[in-house]
């Protein structure tokens, strides 16, 4: 039981420190990729077109899902794994916020579908509870975030 109780804990401290890691790195993603899109694109047409942004943050999604692919096929343990699910979770909820903001209720169908498969696969993988509380946790973290008016 304690250990469990350890678990939970070290899931939620973590995986709020690869979070703000995960952010930071994306930041960075951004700024190397406005700045070899500004080889291309004049500066001027950047702020004009919306879809530029839009393709950074699914690009950077993308490479998150990618990298998330190497981290759950490899041998590390299942804690680690369940730390480190806090990312792609995240970022996916938070890229569709991004892409659908105009429309509040979108986001949280979108985003309510996707954990619900996620949940559906957890399941029919028979995977260990702490994957769950994964989950939850960030689902619920950044449905509470949203809801009481954080923007990102």
């Amino acid at each position: 039981m304690f250990r469990n109780v350890l678990s939970a804990l070290a899931v939620a401290v973590f995986g709020l420190v690869l979070l703000n890691l995960t952010f930071l790195v994306d930041y960075l993603f951004h700024t190397l990729a406005l700045w070899a899109l500004g080889f291309f694109v004049p500066t001027s047409l950047m702020g004009e077109c919306r879809w530029i942004p839009l393709l950074m943050h699914i690009s950077f999604a993308a490479a998150i899902i990618l990298f998330s692919f190497v981290v759950f096929k490899s041998k590390l343990g299942t804690l680690l794994k369940a730390i480190y699910m806090t990312v792609p979770l995240a970022v996916i909820f938070v890229t569709l916020g991004i892409m659908f903001y105009q429309w509040p209720v979108v986001p949280f169908m979108l985003s309510i579908s996707f954990g619900l498969l996620v949940l559906y696969y957890l399941y029919r993988a028979k995977q260990p509870w702490i994957y769950y509380y994964t989950l939850f946790l960030v689902g619920l973290s950044l449905a509470a975030f949203t809801l009481l008016g954080g923007e990102i």
